[in-house]
């Protein structure tokens, strides 16, 4: 057992939040084409509120902080809130477009012993990168920041979203990163805006795309075998019953810029706000939280007896989104289907309800 997976079962048993998202702001200097955010402010937190925010987290017990945004480079106050994270012995993770990043900055975030830095990467072709930005010149930027940030010695890794405009482009991307001592991470899950409009959804990749992405070997490393391999299921029931679906509102949430938190940032059900309430009493007594706690493997309509279920990525905020956080995520039905080529239930049953029936 690794040290994480050992912290995350002890932050499991005595009901520690270990891990949480703080989005800083919702604004951002790229208007991607597939982001699931609104960009205007309606009110983000003060300076004063999130350090009172870093402050209730760190007593409740979270070790890892993951800040994110929005760009997060648009808070004038970012150097403020991170030396703050820091004095509270946050272990933290950035998450940005590196657009505004230059060789200062980078030195300050290395001076201040960040884990590491996630920079979005869509495409090694600036045109495509910019496209999908729309914001033009980001793509030489972002390549500038991400240097800067290795000179000083930072972690960086690329994050690689895929979708139509990009599908073609995942390999030259990874030999990119490799290049420049960078590390790499490919995501083909386009998400929901989170006012639950679904017509980004159109973004996504075809099916065999998406099937090339999925049993592509060379990107799963050491995990290769085990999620190319042909389904061994079912989970047996008596496992399913103890099995949690995901770790968001049993480990970790996401806190998002006007206070709200929800299980996590893609399922965006409201479970108290930091403008009303403490992070622990949120975290301790909510009622929704507790509802999404409740949730096991076993009650998911045919998920807990699928042949995908040992290795299915089911998301209950995907599934959520949806329309039932306890009913599948049909984009992860989607993606174990890509990746083995057969059919889960859920996936088959969507099917055979898509099929109209004869006129008679």
């Amino acid at each position: 057992m690794n040290l994480m997976h050992h912290m995350g079962t002890r932050a499991l048993e005595l009901g520690i939040p270990l891990s949480v998202q703080l989005d800083l702001t919702y604004r951002c200097n790229e208007t991607c084409v597939h982001c699931y955010l609104d960009h205007e402010d309606y009110g983000e937190m003060t300076t004063a509120e999130i350090l009172d925010v870093l402050d209730q987290l760190a007593d409740a017990g979270v070790l890892l902080l993951n800040i994110s945004g929005g760009e997060i480079f648009m808070r004038k106050d970012l150097f403020e809130i991170l030396e703050h994270a820091r004095k509270r012995q946050f272990s933290i993770k950035l998450k940005t477009n590196a657009v505004m990043i230059r060789a200062e900055k980078a030195k300050r975030i290395a001076a201040l012993d960040v884990d590491s830095v996630q920079i979005s990467l869509y495409s090694h072709k600036a045109e495509t990168h910019d496209g999908i930005t729309q914001l033009p010149g980001s793509f030489k930027r972002t390549l500038e920041g991400a240097r800067f940030l290795r000179e000083a010695g930072v972690k960086v890794t690329f994050a690689n979203v895929l979708m139509q405009d990009n599908a073609d482009d995942y390999q030259e991307v990874r030999a990119l990163a490799e290049e420049m001592g960078i590390d790499y991470t490919v995501d083909a899950t386009i998400t929901p805006m989170l006012d639950g409009d679904r017509g980004v959804l159109d973004l996504n990749m075809d099916a065999d795309r998406l099937s090339g992405v999925m049993r592509d070997a060379s990107l799963l490393g050491d995990q290769a075998d085990t999620l190319l391999a042909a389904p061994t299921g079912p989970t047996p029931l008596e496992e399913a019953y103890k099995t949690l679906p995901c770790s968001a509102g049993h480990t970790a949430c996401y806190i998002g810029p006007y206070g709200d938190v929800t299980p996590c940032v893609q399922f965006p059900y409201v479970v108290g706000n930091l403008r009303k309430q403490r992070f622990i009493d949120i975290w301790r007594d909510s009622p929704q939280l507790n509802e999404v706690r409740a949730i096991r493997l076993s009650d998911l309509e045919g998920c807990s007896q699928c042949v995908h279920g040992s290795s299915c990525t089911r998301c209950p905020g995907l599934a959520y989104m949806e329309g039932n956080m306890r009913g599948p995520s049909i984009q992860d039905c989607e993606k174990s289907y890509a990746r083995t080529g057969i059919a889960s239930y859920n996936l088959q049953k969507k099917k055979l309800r898509q099929i109209p029936l004869a006129v008679v």
